[in-house]
């Protein structure tokens, strides 16, 4: 009599990894930056850049770096994150060295050396990402830090009100000078700041999602649990009056709201986060002179013009500027190089860069620029749909939030739509702060994603 033995192999199927397909459209990014680097230098000189092979080959030696750590130490990561990230990053280089050539500009000292501190800027922020993926090797760890997080963030808030330590720049308080330096602490709270809302909301959102009553449609939360959203708008309140920084308080009041929201799926928190938002600017709005400033330009640009070129102390010229370069630029644009957004003058490579976007690339060029935007916050929601974890759920959507918020601040704000707020495009402007944190925010979101797609064994 014979026993017959029968081994079964269990095999983990999956999704592929896609790490070719990012690959190939890193290759492609790389190649559209150098596109734009070479069109900038034959409208301004007539001849292609001496840099060009330099720039494409550091620009194309980052990415590469970058992917191949993805490629090791997150393999099932989204792959269209780094792509759409390096391509406004390189984006913004052209751009922020075709301001560097502008004689006006030079002769004010706003521009002249920006584009290789910001490529020094781009390799620190990406040195950085490469660190978080590869000692980040799970985001739910920093569920441990919830509140550490929260001290951090309010920290990082408080260091430009130290004296001696921060800094007055334009009206607006959300800077520490350290040597030659110039940091924004307010870029990298909202990442910590958006760990500590993941956790505390992931154990609360229960209790927050209880209604105690029915009005108008709406299911209101019980009185006890309004706590949480009356301690972060009175602290959006406090940043907005101590630092004159409208777009921070905007940008943390707001993210917080959509996190809220997500975790307990009621409507009635966002009802009430916009009319705490509203009604704490039109607060603040009546007494504080720097934000009335911002108000009354954008109630009135070219009267603010007009003040200004009469030399009125208190009153600028930019968002009057900045509407005249969207309208110069028409549907398709005046063409890289070819545009006149040096007229701005101060913050032309920083706060105003999506001008010089839309006065040489015109209404298609500024849709692509917000597209690629959209598509980092929607590949940032399917993470957050695809984490199998609550925290990881939150976090991505916090990030995301967030980021989608700073772009809509921003780009409110250049183009007309809302007051100025003094926050920069996240990866096109020039800036360390900004450019650092972002590569942070997508490596963060990143390391999620690697864990949601992962398969199953």
């Amino acid at each position: 009599m014979s026993h017959t033995t029968s081994t079964s192999t269990h095999h983990t199927i999956g999704i592929p990894n896609r790490r070719n397909t990012e690959l190939a459209l890193l290759v492609f990014a790389v190649a559209i930056t150098a596109f734009a680097y070479a069109n900038v230098g034959l409208a301004i000189n007539g001849q292609v850049p001496t840099g060009l092979l330099s720039y494409s080959l550091g620009l194309g030696l980052l990415a590469g770096v970058a992917h191949l750590v993805v490629r090791k130490a997150a393999p099932h990561a989204d792959p269209l994150l780094l792509p759409l990230a390096t391509l406004l990053n390189g984006l913004g280089l052209v751009v922020i060295w075709r301001l560097d050539q502008s004689k006006l500009l030079q002769s004010i000292k706003q521009a002249g050396t920006a584009a290789p501190r910001q490529l020094m800027y781009t390799t620190m922020g990406i040195a950085l990402f490469i660190v978080v993926l590869i000692f980040l090797k799970d985001h739910r760890v920093l569920q441990r830090y919830t509140y550490i997080s929260m001290v951090g963030a309010l920290v990082l808030l408080l260091l430009p009100l130290v004296p001696g330590l921060g800094a007055n720049i334009y009206g607006a308080k959300i800077w520490i000078h350290v040597g030659s330096f110039s940091i924004q602490p307010g870029e990298f709270a909202k990442i910590v700041l958006a760990v500590f809302f993941a956790g505390y909301l992931m154990v609360k959102r229960d209790a927050l999602a209880l209604a105690s009553r029915r009005f108008m449609g709406l299911y209101l939360p019980r009185g006890r649990d309004l706590g949480p959203i009356l301690v972060i708008w009175f602290l959006s309140i406090l940043i907005l009056v101590f630092e004159t920084d409208l777009g921070t308080s905007l940008l943390f009041f707001g993210m917080f709201v959509i996190m809220l929201y997500v975790a307990t799926e009621r409507t009635s928190w966002i009802v009430f986060g916009l009319l705490m938002s509203a009604a704490g600017a039109v607060g603040v709005a009546s007494f504080e002179p720097h934000v009335q400033q911002r108000v009354q330009a954008w109630l009135d640009p070219m009267h603010e013009y007009m003040l200004s070129r009469q030399n009125v102390v208190g009153h600028s010229e930019q968002s009057m500027q900045a509407l005249w370069a969207f309208g110069s630029g028409g549907t398709l644009g005046t063409g890289l190089g070819q545009g006149h957004s040096e007229l701005i003058r101060f913050a032309a490579n920083s706060d105003f860069v999506l001008a010089t976007f839309g006065e040489e690339l015109g209404l298609a060029g500024i849709m692509a620029i917000l597209l690629i935007y959209g598509l980092i916050v929607e590949r940032g929601i399917r993470t957050a749909l695809a984490a199998r974890d609550p925290f990881g759920k939150l976090l991505a959507i916090g990030l995301s939030g967030a980021c989608a918020l700073q772009v809509f601040v921003v780009a409110g704000g250049v183009m007309g739509l809302i007051p100025l707020t003094g926050m920069t495009m996240p990866f096109l402007a020039y800036g360390g702060s900004s450019v650092i944190a972002n590569w942070v925010l997508i490596g963060i979101l990143i390391r999620i994603s690697d864990t949601a797609r992962r398969p199953a064994p």
